[in-house]
């Protein structure tokens, strides 16, 4: 006679399961651990500037003294063009999108290896993490982009002939798309850099090199007759920071097309981040 489980006809309270599809999202889940997702979002700023002396200032700091070098170097030393707009004012409006783009995808491509402890221990959904980078590079935005506005003002007030327009309406959705563009990004090179480690060094590089073929040093007006303008415009923040700059001071490449192109481009990245990111994530504490 088969030996019978004493456990056999208990009933369970909770089962913990992996089994989930690819595109996956568990926002129910994610919605019940919105606690834990502003307590990550808190402990992320608050590292941010702990013992430092300027405390929250250096986010004004880094844009600032990177516009003045931009300034010196491609404006008063190489003379490059910037569209009859105040070079102070043009590199900013670039690297203030820029700065949270190439922030998302730094911070999300290593979230596996910053977390480590906290994910073999305890479970919560791992895509809150992510999530709260995203949120807390948001603020950091937020604050940079407070520095734009400043400049904006003073030119401004000196008469410079730059206009808001009605497509500033659609800065919303510029930032929506810069953020999902770096969290998809972000969470496949997480995802494989667990068991390819290069990935991150590569990564740090070539998010230098993407912001050099795209329009925040060189407005793409200025690649009008070259052939190297498909490649300005195949990177997707082309298109974002063009329409950034067209709503904000009237000059710009405002394409829908091009826009259209950056959000496809968004979608696809996030659709691939996703199944990658559920793939790994059954497994991925044996390979940390």
């Amino acid at each position: 006679m088969p030996r019978r489980n004493k456990y056999e006809n208990e009933k369970w309270r909770q089962v913990i399961t992996s089994s989930h599809n690819f595109l996956s999202l568990n926002l129910r889940e994610l919605y019940n651990n919105r606690d834990l997702l502003f307590i990550f979002t808190r402990r992320d700023i608050l590292s941010v500037y702990k013992q430092t002396i300027l405390g929250p200032l250096w986010f004004f700091i880094q844009p600032a003294l990177t516009t003045i070098v931009y300034v010196i170097i491609f404006s008063r030393a190489a003379k490059l063009s910037t569209s009859e707009i105040p070079p102070p004012l043009f590199y900013l409006s670039g690297l203030v999108l820029w700065s949270y783009y190439a922030d998302c995808i730094m911070k999300t491509s290593t979230f596996f290896k910053d977390n480590t402890q906290i994910l073999t221990k305890v479970y919560f959904p791992r895509l809150l993490i992510p999530l709260s980078l995203i949120i807390t590079n948001f603020a950091k935005f937020c604050i940079q982009f407070l520095l734009f506005i400043i400049v904006y003002i003073y030119f401004l007030a000196k008469g410079t002939s730059i206009h808001i327009n009605s497509f500033v309406f659609l800065f919303p959705v510029l930032v929506a798309i810069t953020a999902l563009l770096g969290l998809g990004a972000g969470m496949i090179v997480s995802s494989l850099s667990i068991r390819y480690k290069d990935l991150i060094h590569l990564l740090s590089f070539g998010v230098q090199l993407m912001m050099f073929t795209s329009s925040v040093v060189f407005p793409l007006s200025s690649f009008a007759d070259s052939k190297y303008k498909w490649l300005i415009m195949a990177n997707p923040m082309t298109g974002v920071i063009e329409a950034f700059r067209y709503g904000f001071l009237g000059r710009g490449y405002l394409s829908w097309p091009l826009l259209i192109y950056d959000s496809v481009c968004t979608v696809v990245l996030l659709l691939i981040g996703l199944i990658i990111f559920n793939t790994i994530e059954k497994n991925f504490t044996d390979s940390i």
